[in-house]
């Protein structure tokens, strides 16, 4: 071969190989980004060329798929009661995407998830065509609903979450306001356009697309003094509920000329915990943190789940609770106001650690993902957190609660032949806390055998709260009641 032919086959042989590079570059490493990539439109063709697998709660489908009227998508998703449930599924839209179980868990529901290969091959066998699979959730389905209805007579803005104890299942995890996920679910053009645009939140300043449950963190006022109670426990500060504590009436906050008041003319002057938990002593539990220090309250904290997210598999925002502060900031944020904040999440999570005898298990959502035929993909097992306090202590906890809502500021929680504890709180924001304050609730539920079947957090916002612990207790407490109820009568 003369010269120049073989450096034509040379480079020919180059081209030849930097093709072969090139294509496998293209098929293997950049395979996931082209088919994820939000202009391929194949992939969204894909998604909605057959009906999607159903999200299903209590044995049964909240979602469903109908026919497209128009364009290249065959199958549109629906919803069953949509505003109920759109903090658990999200939306799954032909023209703005998905979110939350929608978009978590899109392969199962679309049918495109390795996991169900077999599946989908021994379909392609059959000729049968190729269906979703299922997510099954934790949800209750009563107990949503009470949640759902009971913020809704509120008329105001709020969250609840609800959750077994002894596994960290979530039971009940709603929004209000809310919006339906089926009024977009089509194209972009004509209403599903126009519904979408009138749900973002510069066009609606309820911002009603806002998972307040999990995507929304609030100063949780006097609720957190149960986390307080925890650490003077576990810390040995005081080991009793009953024990007068070292507490002065005023108490002047530490480098400050400032009392730490009390809401109202309550006896907080060496209460003891049972005492100060029962009345909301902001005195006691503000001294508390600051005789501890910033450091073994922020220790504690973050043994309930402060400053972690949490994937439910929905990611939840972190609770705050900060580092490095002076004893006077300490003694705020221990009674749950200056940095301090929460998710409806958390707070129901606090309550959870002390129903199980201070054993904190990981909140979960998804109970097992299915395949068309209902086999069983994968099954999700219960995971223990972390131990926020020993299981004497948590007992010490429970029984505070229990006098908080027997003989407390929380007596609009009680229900019959159940033992309940709980939490009021009144978080006050706003510049020189002049906006309404927030009302919240934390309690669990005891059944004569000792087991406790749910723990629940209720916030309400932008209500006429009075200016005390008692708001939590009109406003939230009937709302967890509510769904306590619902939880135990559906056990029976």
């Amino acid at each position: 071969m003369n010269k120049p032919l073989r450096r034509i086959a040379i480079f020919c042989g180059l081209l030849v190989m930097a093709l072969l590079v090139r294509d496998n570059w293209l098929q293997y490493v950049q395979a996931d980004s082209l088919r994820t990539n939000k202009n391929n439109r194949r992939v969204a063709i894909e998604r909605y060329a057959s009906p999607r697998g159903d999200i299903v709660v209590d044995g049964s489908p909240i979602t469903g798929s109908v026919a497209s009227q128009h364009g290249d998508f065959k199958y549109k998703r629906t919803y069953k009661n949509g505003p109920m449930w759109a903090p658990v599924t999200g939306y799954s839209s032909q023209a703005f995407g998905s979110t939350q179980l929608e978009s978590l868990e899109d392969g199962i529901l679309s049918g495109t998830d390795d996991r169900l290969f077999f599946r989908n091959t021994l379909d392609m066998i059959t000729g049968k065509q190729k269906q979703g699979g299922n997510v099954v959730t934790t949800l209750n389905q009563a107990a949503q609903t009470a949640a759902f209805n009971g913020l809704k007579a509120q008329g105001g803005k709020g969250a609840v979450v609800a959750l077994e104890p002894s596994t960290g299942k979530i039971l009940a995890l709603a929004s209000y306001p809310s919006y339906d996920p089926s009024s977009f679910a089509g194209n972009s053009t004509g209403t599903d356009s126009k519904n979408w645009t009138k749900l973002q939140k510069d066009n609606d300043p309820a911002d009603p697309m806002l998972n307040r449950a999990l995507r929304e963190t609030y100063p949780p006022g006097s609720t957190f003094k149960v986390v307080t109670a925890a650490a003077a426990l576990e810390n040995g500060l005081y080991t009793s509920a009953d024990t007068p504590t070292n507490s002065p009436l005023p108490w002047v906050m530490p480098g400050t000329t400032t009392e730490l008041k009390n809401e109202g003319n309550i006896p907080c002057k060496n209460a003891t915990l049972r005492a100060a938990l029962q009345y909301s002593c902001n005195s006691v539990f503000g001294k508390v943190g600051a005789d501890l220090g910033n450091a073994k309250m922020l220790a504690e904290a973050k043994k309930f789940g402060f400053d972690s997210p949490v994937d439910t598999p929905v990611r939840a925002y972190p609770s705050v609770f900060s580092d490095k502060m002076n004893a006077s900031q300490t003694a705020l944020s221990s009674i749950g106001q200056f940095n301090t904040a929460a998710t409806p999440l958390q707070m129901a999570m606090v309550a959870s650690a002390v129903a199980n005898d201070g054993k904190l298990m990981k909140p979960y959502m998804v109970d097992k993902l299915q395949s068309s035929n209902l086999d069983t993909v994968t099954q999700s097992q219960p995971q223990e957190l972390s131990q926020p306090l020993s299981s004497k202590n948590a007992q010490i906890l429970q029984d505070m609660m229990k006098t908080v809502v027997e003989q407390g500021t929380g007596t609009n929680a009680k229900i019959n032949g159940i033992t309940v504890g709980g939490k009021t709180g009144t978080a006050q924001h706003g510049v020189a806390n002049s906006a309404n304050p927030y009302a919240w609730f934390i309690s669990f539920a005891k059944l004569p055998d000792g087991s406790s079947p749910v723990a629940v957090a209720v916030v309400i916002e932008d209500n006429s709260a009075n200016r005390d612990d008692i708001s939590g207790g009109g406003l939230a407490a009937p709302i967890a009641k509510s769904v306590m109820q619902a939880v135990i009568q559906s056990k029976k």
